[in-house]
């Protein structure tokens, strides 16, 4: 046990320094100044060079590099370098606002897929399995950011039967808030229903088709109780699995369905950081998605 546990934070440590490299590279890969870009294209060139100077990213990137994954393994991110508040005092008030939303989402996508791929499974090969089927793996197909647009145009601006922005005002009741998030999280159950729901249906047939079903049946058990104690527990493993992989997913897919609602969440933190090359920022904001 102890060796699998030195392995896994191994493991954790070297991905966790992969990304941190690969969002570096790809940022200064990005045409433009930082000083520039955050001062405007009207401030003086002496103010540009001083600012950029006072932030480091003057220096060789090698240098700016090994400074970037030095912080990072000391768990100082540094300061934006927008704002010059600290990375995790941005990041962090963003995280909890997109795992509100993430969590409205799975608790409607959970429920809702594992109930339609039960129902799906005791009706192998008939019309309404077929329908949940190709129902789940159209939605799937569809981008979460081109639902999120489909939604907000129907529901939102022609039949004004939602919020078009996400983000709900100060001192908003919690019901008042699931008004606001409602859309948003619809976007996402559209996106991750057929895959939980084909998961849940594969594992309902094949637990259905198990000696120990049969077993169970024969012994004169009710077909509720045999899918209740037999069945779903053993079906419902690969799923849970399955679910739980996806959290962290779907913490990072978050990004376009918060630009389409203009929500404050991580996914817009990250935007914004990117296009102002704000390096410490979307490391920050990268790697916590991937501890998640």
């Amino acid at each position: 046990m102890r060796r699998f546990i030195l392995q896994r934070l191994a493991s954790i440590i070297v991905t966790l320094w992969l990304l941190a490299t690969i969002v570096f590279l790809l940022v200064n890969v990005l045409p433009g100044n930082v000083g520039r870009q955050i001062l405007g294209p009207f401030a003086p060139e002496v103010e540009v060079d001083a600012f950029n100077a006072r932030l480091g990213t003057d220096k060789p990137l090698i240098e700016q590099y090994v400074t970037s994954i030095k912080r990072i393994f000391t768990l100082d991110f540094g300061d934006s370098y927008q704002s010059g508040t600290a990375v995790i005092d941005v990041i962090l008030p963003a995280l909890g606002r997109s795992g509100k939303l993430a969590l409205l989402a799975f608790l409607i996508t959970i429920p809702i897929s594992i109930a339609a791929g039960i129902y799906a499974a005791r009706r192998q090969d008939k019309f309404a399995d077929r329908v949940i089927v190709n129902a789940g793996l159209a939605s799937s197909s569809i981008p979460e950011f081109v639902t999120a647009a489909l939604l907000l145009s129907i529901f939102a601006v022609h039949w004004k039967l939602g919020k078009a922005f996400a983000n709900p005002p100060a001192g908003t009741s919690l019901v008042g808030q699931l008004q606001y998030l409602l859309l948003p999280a619809m976007a996402m159950v559209f996106a991750y229903f057929g895959y939980i729901a084909r998961m849940t249906r594969a594992g309902v047939i094949s637990s259905l088709m198990a000696d120990y079903t049969r077993t169970a049946t024969m012994k004169g058990l009710s077909s509720k109780q045999v899918m209740r104690r037999h069945v779903l527990r053993n079906a419902l493993a690969p799923t849970i699995t399955v679910i739980s992989v996806q959290i962290g997913y779907l913490i990072g897919g978050i990004i376009g369905v918060e630009k389409v609602f203009n929500y404050a969440g991580l996914g817009s933190t990250m935007l914004s950081a990117v296009g102002a090359k704000d390096i410490p920022v979307l490391q920050g904001a990268v790697l916590l998605v991937g501890i998640v």
